[in-house]
């Protein structure tokens, strides 16, 4: 299967691997991901859309094993304050569906903005941009082709909140 995400990197000489897995759209969660393409979830890295007060919408890349610091990102983006979107939002926005969104090949060049935590491995997982296929590539690569800003922007999920993955 080659996405738009898998191309993009194609058009740009990126080596990835693209390992496709059996999704179940009750499941979306990034720990399930991770635990379905066999690597920890603090290496299979989510992308958020996000809406700041200043600079309008971004896209958050944040480890499967947390969740956004949104005062971080706030702090990063020179916003004051950022929100999740509403789930209604993220396919007009991205052309990416729930458990699909990728900042590659997205609708729009959104700033991206990935968790500093991502240099710490080889390799890392993003999703490829339909649900069940991930594309694991160097995260350098992946700053490289999206641009990304990289900071301190994930913290310890709460396990009292109801987290939206």
């Amino acid at each position: 299967m080659k996405t738009n995400a898998a191309r993009a990197l194609d058009a740009l000489g990126i080596r990835y691997e693209l390992r496709e897995y059996a999704a179940d759209p009750a499941d979306l969660a990034a720990e399930t991901v991770a635990q379905k393409i066999g690597l920890p979830p603090q290496q299979v890295f989510k992308t958020l859309v996000v809406r700041g007060d200043r600079n309008g919408v971004s896209l958050a890349v944040v480890p499967g094993d947390s969740e956004l610091d949104e005062k971080a990102l706030a702090r990063l983006s020179g916003d004051r304050r950022v929100e999740m979107v509403p789930l209604k939002e993220v396919q007009p926005l991205t052309g990416y569906i729930r458990g699909g969104v990728t900042a590659l090949a997205a609708k729009r060049g959104f700033p991206v903005y990935i968790d500093e935590t991502a240099e710490l491995f080889d390799l890392i997982s993003i999703s490829a941009g339909v649900r069940g296929a991930q594309i694991l590539l160097a995260p350098s690569d992946y700053i490289r082709a999206v641009d990304a800003t990289i900071g301190a922007i994930a913290k310890p999920k709460n396990p009292a909140a109801n987290q939206r993955t």
